[in-house]
């Protein structure tokens, strides 16, 4: 399947501003099942824009506004190619947690069993934990597979009811959350039974499936869990789903702190007036796959970037 990505984030500022520096994780991967065919990304006012690939693999854009401004908007707009991958068996062979846990003693996955800053064990936590029941039992593909049906049934989907820096406490407080909480209330239960497990952002795409809660125009969470066998499988605990062709991956990283779309730094004093205005539009392209000979595009230089197709679809909106 082809996707074509359209996302725009608009910074507006109660004063002017100057030496904005900022970078964005916002160009899709190329790796297995996924190829970012093409790629673009600019700004408003216009910037040179340069690249950079992280520690884990995730294509980094940094920039920067000498000049002193007010609003700033940086679009990027992708062509992604998507294979659906092999079904996930309903269980490993017998002896998955041996094997796991013989893999995990290597130290490769170091950082992804430790505790991270938005994914890390809480007296909340434990409680739900306790009430679910949680055991390793016999497979860890099956025990993940519970309990993303279990925050499924337990925790309610509710957009802008947490911020981009909430702690997992709130929600599990209220037993409500966005992408993001489901994601990495998940991330803290798995890493506890000695599973490696990761932060993913991106995309899903909606289309007349109505099953999915999470909502449509912006971007999507959810994780990965190394199991033998498999290697890195994704699970989508607000929508209780295997990641599959319809989950478009951007980053990857220990959680939220990690991926960021934007982030940046500027010199003045000010504050954001809109935190984060983001239109995102999802949307299938014409025919089912791209020609091996079609190459993957990077630019180095922007361009001036377009305007969204409608300001007013630029509505507030948290990351997922």
């Amino acid at each position: 399947m082809l996707y074509t990505i359209r996302h725009v984030t608009k910074f507006s500022y109660e004063r002017a501003i100057s030496e904005s520096v900022m970078e964005a994780r916002m160009q899709p991967r190329s790796e297995g099942r996924q190829r970012c065919v093409r790629f673009g990304l600019s700004t408003t006012p216009s910037s040179r824009v340069r690249m950079y690939q992280d520690h884990d693999g995730n294509i980094v854009h940094h920039f920067n506004i000498p000049g002193r401004v007010s609003r700033l908007t940086v679009t990027a707009e992708a062509l992604v190619e998507c294979h659906s991958s092999p079904d996930a068996p309903p269980a490993l062979a017998p002896g998955a947690w041996d094997r796991l846990d013989a893999s995990t003693r290597a130290g490769g996955f170091w950082d992804y069993l430790r505790p991270s800053p938005f994914a890390r064990p809480t007296p909340l936590l434990e409680e739900l934990a306790a009430e679910m029941g949680l055991t390793r039992g016999d497979d860890p593909l099956v025990m993940i597979r519970r309990l993303s049906e279990d925050l499924f049934q337990r925790l309610e989907y509710s957009p802008q009811s947490t911020r981009v820096d909430s702690p997992i406490d709130d929600a599990l407080e209220s037993r409500s959350g966005v992408c993001q909480d489901f994601a990495h209330i998940t991330i803290a239960l798995v890493r506890q039974f000695g599973v490696p497990c990761r932060y993913v952002s991106g995309y899903l795409f909606h289309g007349p499936d109505h099953s999915v809660r999470s909502a449509d125009g912006a971007t999507h969470a959810w994780v990965e869990a190394w199991l033998p066998d498999l290697d890195w499988v994704g699970f989508d605990p607000t929508n209780n789903l295997m990641a599959g062709d319809r989950h478009v991956r951007v980053a990857v990283g220990r959680d939220y702190a990690d991926v960021p779309p934007t982030r940046g730094v500027f010199k003045g004093v000010s504050a954001v007036r809109s935190e984060l205005a983001v239109a995102v539009r999802v949307g299938t392209a014409h025919g089912s796959t791209v020609s091996d000979e079609v190459p993957a595009f990077v630019p180095w230089m922007s361009r001036e970037a377009a305007p969204p197709a409608s300001e007013a679809s630029a509505s507030q909106q948290q990351q997922q």
